[in-house]
């Protein structure tokens, strides 16, 4: 099992502000909807100073148009992120096999998040894990606690749990956790299936999807050995304060 020093020294959970880049500008889409997107930003790197500056101790970057094609497509925006901020980055989105995390890995992305590679070929991860420790990260998007993969539109006969067991004994570092029926939505978090996936596993485990107010932060907080939770619509909106919800989680 792979730990690095950024998951072992963290104290308290973190809140992990989200930057989704489609055709070079930092949205959001409603439930993962192509066709539901909302442009927040024409200049990500200047969004993520913006988050760093606000005290975010690591950003979420994911490319959409990856995410639905297979391929990165704002290799320009991840770059300039990278230099804009000295805080770690993830990014996922369009990752399907090892040369694409040799590419993100030398230009400086801190963590790599595969998703449907590594629903479709766990031995990827497996070699991946082995090739860059510490640094690749599996996101399990699940609806109805089955996993869902190739920009949510596709739902497998795999159970989420099981398949984060999986993960773990693959090497990953880590596991983002997604509930795609709260994403985008505002509706607050799966609060009892993120706790199960917490105990179900033992390496670190990131929630994401359905943050919408400070109470939604502090009851994911409440969930013990939870390492962080990423947070997006509720930041851009203004529903969510970030240092308010950095202050909740360490205790200020």
């Amino acid at each position: 099992m792979f730990f690095y020093p950024f998951f072992c020294y963290t104290l308290g959970m973190i809140v992990i502000p989200a930057i989704d880049l489609k055709d070079g500008k930092c949205v959001r889409l409603l439930q993962g909807r192509e066709e539901d997107v909302t442009v927040y930003s024409e200049d990500p790197a200047a969004m993520a100073r913006h988050w760093e500056s606000l005290g975010a101790e690591l950003l979420h970057v994911v490319d959409l148009d990856g995410a639905f094609t297979g391929e990165q497509k704002n290799f320009k925006q991840i770059r300039a992120i990278r230099e804009a901020i000295k805080i770690p980055i993830e990014l996922g989105g369009g990752i399907r096999d090892i040369e694409r995390i040799d590419l993100l890995v030398n230009l400086g992305v801190d963590r790599t998040i595969i998703g449907t590679s590594a629903a479709k070929n766990p031995e990827m991860i497996r070699d991946a894990c082995v090739k860059h420790p510490g640094k690749v990260i599996v996101g399990i998007d699940a609806k109805d606690g089955k996993v869902a993969v190739k920009g949510w539109v596709e739902v497998m006969e795999l159970d989420a749990i099981e398949f984060a067991k999986q993960m773990q004994d693959a090497g990953a570092a880590c596991i983002i956790y997604t509930d795609i029926s709260r994403d985008g939505m505002m509706t607050g978090p799966n609060i009892e299936a993120m706790a199960k996936m917490v105990e179900a596993v033992d390496i670190p485990v990131i929630a994401s999807g359905g943050v919408s107010k400070l109470d939604d932060v502090k009851a994911l907080n409440e969930i013990p050995g939870l390492w962080g939770v990423i947070t997006g619509k509720a930041l851009y909106s203004e529903a969510l304060d970030l240092k308010e919800a950095i202050a909740v989680t360490k205790g200020k």
